[in-house]
Formats: structure tokens, C-alpha cells, sequence
């Protein structure tokens, strides 16, 4: 299915043109339009990356679940960056509770993942980044209307950490 890609294709090559491909960012904007919270739309994101992992996509949309309004609504760590984390965790994280040099190398990643999303956005707490919207929290979500996403900078946010999780995932490649 096209909806479980994390590129999707945005227009089709004609003669001596390439394929222009969304990026992470580019989806994570939309699934955070289409009513995903902000930590499973930046999951979602790489779905694919996850599915390879045996992670399903239905998972992966659970596990992000909770981080949703800095967790649980309580504007915390903003959920875009707790998405951004989990990712990299499912991908590059350690699993060896005694490999000590694994587990100070994944910290570094994800200071560095962090320290970039604060520089690009001034900081990386919830409540922080909708200062003078509404930050209460209720545990119930604010409806998801134009005004909505007008006002909130949630799907840009979220666009942010997945671009920024994905030029990290680049570099670790090479």
C-alpha cells in the first residue's frame, strides 16, 4: 500500500526527469494533518523503516501513542522529538543492558538529534513551543479543525524532527 511507504512519489518522471520523492517531513506534516498526534506522525514516517525491523505500522502508531502532547497532554518533551527518539531507538538503539559504550553512543545520538531539533526551534518542551496557545492539560484533545491547524505549529514541528531524523539516518549510512 502507497499510504505505508514513508517516500512517497509526488509526480510522475516524463521523459529525462527523475522521480521526486516526498520527504520524511513532507509525511510526517501529512499524518499529523490527517489526526495522527505529533510523535506518531513523526513515527510514521518511517514506517517502512520499521516494518523492515518487525515493527508493524499498527505498532508503531501504539507504541507513539502516548507521547502525543508532550506526553499524555502534559507538555512535557514535545511528542515530535519522543517520536524522533523511538525511531532512532528502533533502528540504531542497543538492546545489551551491559553494553555500556552502545548505551553512551545511542545518548549521544539522541543529545545530538535533540540539541539540533532545540537549535532549529528554540526549544524542545511542549508547553515551550505553544507558548500563548492553549497549553492545559486536560487529557482531552483539542478538535482537529483549520483553525486548529492554523494556530498550532505541531505539524511543522513534526515535519522538522522527521527531516532531522532522516539526514541523521543518511549520515549514518554512509
Amino acid at each position: 500500500m502507497a499510504e505505508n511507504k514513508s517516500m512517497d512519489i509526488v509526480e510522475k518522471p516524463t521523459k529525462n526527469e527523475t522521480v521526486c520523492e516526498k520527504s520524511r517531513g513532507d509525511r510526517a506534516r501529512e499524518l499529523f494533518r490527517e489526526g495522527y498526534n505529533c510523535s506518531q506522525a513523526v513515527t510514521l514516517a518511517f514506517a517502512e523503516e520499521l516494518e523492515a525491523r518487525g515493527i508493524s505500522r499498527e505498532m508503531a502508531a501504539g507504541l507513539a501513542s502516548s507521547f502525543g502532547g508532550g506526553l499524555g497532554r502534559l507538555r512535557e518533551v514535545c511528542g515530535c522529538v519522543s517520536g524522533m527518539a523511538l525511531v532512532c531507538g528502533a533502528l540504531e538503539g542497543y538492546t545489551d543492558p551491559k553494553a555500556a559504550a552502545a548505551k553512551q553512543d545511542h545518548y549521544k545520538k539522541i543529545q545530538e538529534l535533540v540539541t539540533t531539533f532545540k537549535n532549529e526551534n528554540g526549544s524542545y518542551i511542549c508547553r515551550e513551543l505553544l507558548a500563548g496557545i492553549n497549553t492545559d492539560t486536560n487529557p482531552v484533545p483539542e478538535a482537529r479543525t483549520e483553525s486548529y491547524y492554523k494556530k498550532r505549529p505541531c505539524a511543522e514541528l513534526a515535519a522538522c524532527a522527521a527531516d532531522i531524523l532522516e539526514r541523521h539516518l543518511k549520515e549514518n549510512q554512509k
